[in-house]
């Protein structure tokens, strides 16, 4: 069963008066350490650990199924599969199963759907079953197959991704994005680090993978296989205006 609480959202005409100044600069990592006295005629060691990262499940990926036509298609036996998802930007939570055997529900899609509406405009898009399954097989490969996956962003109306590239190079919206075509999401995982969600998406190699260190996101796609960083860089007075540094964007 999925529980969704749904909230009233403002028409793209209200779109400004939602949208905070520097998109796309959130998530400012700030670095400190400790202080270190200087001890006269002492000498010390520096030891240097190595941190190992776990490595990534090995274990077997969903790969495409079909959508069931009714109930009748749908296996009685088959292993089920589900996402817990959270909306950074509704409040939302969805804990689905979308998908038995080889057979996606037509209602849990109808769901997910809902759920990854432009939560701009509220409009719905039809997503590719492929993109439920890659978010899947991200968990699986993070050893986390019943984490719960934060979306910052998932269906995009032409309307609001051309609003938002608007706003300028420092959100890194592409003109053709993905999202547009409900094929894209943005995500964090808590409790993983972005540069490793950013690798566990690479090593599925099933599509776009766009790393926003700044932010603290990584794009996921079912486009064609590529991948790209997009870190804003604020240029020195003088040098030209700020701008972000990608050969790709969502």
């Amino acid at each position: 069963m999925a529980q969704l609480t749904v909230v009233s959202l403002p028409s793209l005409a209200k779109i400004k008066k939602y949208v905070p100044a520097g998109l796309a600069l959130a998530g400012l990592v700030l670095m400190c350490g400790p202080m270190q006295a200087k001890a006269p005629r002492m000498r010390t060691k520096s030891s240097h650990v190595k941190i190992h990262a776990m490595p990534f499940s090995a274990a077997a990926v969903l790969t495409p199924g079909t959508v069931a036509a009714d109930d009748t298609e749908i296996p009685d036996d088959g292993q089920k599969y589900s996402l817990k998802l959270y909306s950074m930007h509704t409040n939302e939570n969805i804990d689905v199963v979308y998908r038995v055997g080889d057979v996606y529900l037509p209602d849990a899609l109808d769901k997910l759907n809902h759920f990854l509406r432009d939560h701009y405009t509220d409009d719905v898009n039809q997503y590719d079953p492929a993109e439920f399954d890659l978010l899947h097989n991200v968990l699986t490969r993070l050893n986390k197959p019943n984490g719960t996956i934060n979306v910052l962003c998932g269906y995009r109306t032409a309307e609001t991704n051309e609003y938002l590239r608007s706003l300028g190079p420092v959100t890194g919206v592409a003109e053709h994005s993905q999202h547009i075509q409900a094929k894209a999401i943005d995500i964090r995982v808590p409790g993983v680090q972005t540069a490793r969600l950013r690798d566990a998406a690479m090593s599925l190699d099933a599509g776009g993978v766009g790393y926003y260190p700044k932010a603290q996101f990584v794009h996921v796609d079912v486009g064609p296989v590529r991948h790209w960083t997009f870190a804003p860089v604020r240029h020195r007075k003088g040098k030209g205006k700020r701008g972000g540094r990608a050969k790709h964007r969502a």
